[in-house]
């Protein structure tokens, strides 16, 4: 394999992208050249929301190739045009043969939730103190248990003592979070998401967890629960704030995640008519929210 390695301001990536798969390039991808330094900028926006730019004002292009003299050929093809006027080639090299499985495996380690739970990748045994574990392998739903978010949600789960009753996880992605709480003795367990492929996510790792869940479209939440648990991002949970807070039995919980500290009172606020949201608990400058209804 070959990797070509090119400089690109922002308006020039797409074309110069698309020229490279014209050119027989297996793959091409784009990352900031600013990366790690202080003029590195973030590319990220909410549902709903554009995000702040559409690309970093110098790109970096990698484009891999099966072959030396196609990546050469394509090296000299592109400089020729005048697209690439304002670009520039950083060179040409060697990528070596590599087990791709088995590295990509190697970044996912087993998760300490508390010393009792963890999340354990099917190719790694459990630690021996676990007396809970949810297997879980990277897949196309969020929810690995690699992200604060996902770990406080977890925490919480594992340290209630009252029972958790019936549950609901609205924007269930993987599904780890209502399995943690099917694992921790949850009556019964709704899994719903607007994403299809999240659904199917879901039932999949249920039953490689050996959990009944009961999973689909947000339309299958019904009724009143005594725990309702919501990992997205801040602006849906504002917007979802009467919604949720109907599902919440009397006497029942509301635990929230995917808030950045910075929005705490923005939450506060949208769900002030409905219930009293406080941190429970904070992570590398994410929050969870709770409150009792």
């Amino acid at each position: 394999m070959f990797e070509l390695r090119l400089m690109c301001p922002q308006d020039h990536v797409e074309v110069v992208s698309e020229a490279l798969e014209a050119l027989d390039a297996l793959s091409v991808s784009v990352e900031d050249a600013d990366a790690q330094t202080d003029a590195e900028h973030a590319l990220f926006g909410e549902p709903g929301m554009p995000p702040p730019k559409d690309g970093w004002n110098r790109s970096r292009i990698l484009a891999l190739f099966a072959i030396e003299s196609v990546a050469r050929e394509a090296q000299q093809l592109l400089t020729a045009q005048d697209f690439f006027v304002q670009c520039q080639v950083l060179g040409l090299v060697a990528v070596p043969d590599q087990d791709w499985v088995r590295l990509t495996q190697s970044q996912f380690a087993p998760v300490e939730i508390t010393p009792e739970f963890w999340i354990v990748p099917s190719w790694h045994e459990p630690p021996a103190q676990a007396l809970r574990v949810i297997r879980l392998d990277p897949g196309l739903a969020f929810g690995t248990g690699t992200h604060p978010t996902t770990r406080m949600c977890l925490r919480w789960t594992a340290r209630q003592l009252a029972p958790l009753g019936r549950v609901l996880d609205y924007g269930c992605g993987s599904g780890i979070l209502a399995i943690g709480a099917a694992k921790h003795g949850a009556a019964t367990v709704d899994a719903v998401d607007i994403d299809p492929a999240a659904v199917e996510s879901t039932l999949l790792n249920a039953e490689t967890n050996h959990v009944q869940l009961l999973t689909g479209l947000p339309d299958k939440a019904s009724g009143l629960y005594n725990t309702v648990l919501a990992n997205i991002l801040a602006t849906p949970l504002k917007v979802l704030a009467p919604l949720l807070c109907a599902h919440v039995a009397p006497g029942g919980s509301l635990v929230l995640a995917g808030i950045l500290e910075r929005q705490a009172d923005e939450l506060k606020e949208a769900y002030l008519p409905y219930c009293r949201l406080q941190v429970s608990d904070s992570e590398d400058g994410w929050v969870l929210m709770t409150a009792t209804l």
